[in-house]
């Protein structure tokens, strides 16, 4: 359960992040249009549908990483014996949403304080995992979580694990758009439609224009 303290905290961290990104990139002609972030949260086909849904955001990948087996399958990652979490690789446009944004929606939509485990989901494969590109990130990671627990914005201690990013295999292709193609299937209905929709009222002001309620 997150505690009404969290978006104070959250505030202050987008805020200070904010001001130090215009520092950063004043007079930078040189840096990239899009950055990627890479994030396990759970159940790709829930987590994708909501990453999907933010202004900035230009395209969402499921696929697996942290593990040791190259080019795994569903079904060897779902044994949880591959070490390879359920994620999503995420390529946005720092102009239009920054990876403070999206490390917000990360710890708000999922719980990261439960250990390998996402609901009724059980097993590594499930574990909440931050995988850095580089030492930026791993910096706004650590505070970001560091900060979340100093101020008790939830009931137990974060178990998020922030770990280098080396290598993303994606989800064979029915796993891709899941959630907009498998809309009437009731998995979607009763499990990812709840989610989507509290996710939608939370971060309204984020949306895409076309997803904007």
């Amino acid at each position: 359960m997150i505690k009404s303290i969290f978006l104070s905290a959250v505030i202050f961290l987008s805020a200070t992040s904010f001001t130090n990104a215009q520092k950063n990139n004043a007079g930078d002609t040189t840096a990239p249009h899009t950055l990627v972030a890479t994030f396990g949260n759970g159940c790709f086909w829930c987590t994708e549908a909501i990453f999907q849904e933010l202004e900035g955001v230009v395209s969402v990948t499921s696929g697996y990483s942290g593990g040791h087996v190259a080019n795994p399958t569903y079904k060897e990652v779902c044994t949880g014996t591959t070490g390879h979490a359920e994620c999503l690789n995420i390529v946005y446009d720092p102009a239009k949403i920054s990876f403070d944004e999206l490390l917000e929606v990360f710890w708000k939509t999922h719980d990261p304080t439960t250990l390998n485990k996402q609901g009724n989901d059980i097993g590594t494969q499930y574990r909440s995992v931050i995988f850095y590109h580089n030492a930026e990130q791993k910096k706004l990671a650590q505070k970001y979580k560091t900060a979340l627990n100093k101020a008790g914005a939830f009931n137990h201690p974060i178990v998020t694990a922030i770990e280098p990013f080396v290598k993303f295999y994606p989800a064979e292709d029915y796993h891709q758009d899941y959630y907009q193609l498998n809309g009437a299937a009731p998995y979607c209905h009763l499990v990812i439609q709840p989610k989507v929709e509290k996710f939608e009222k939370a971060f309204s002001g984020k949306l895409k224009k076309n997803t904007a309620k």
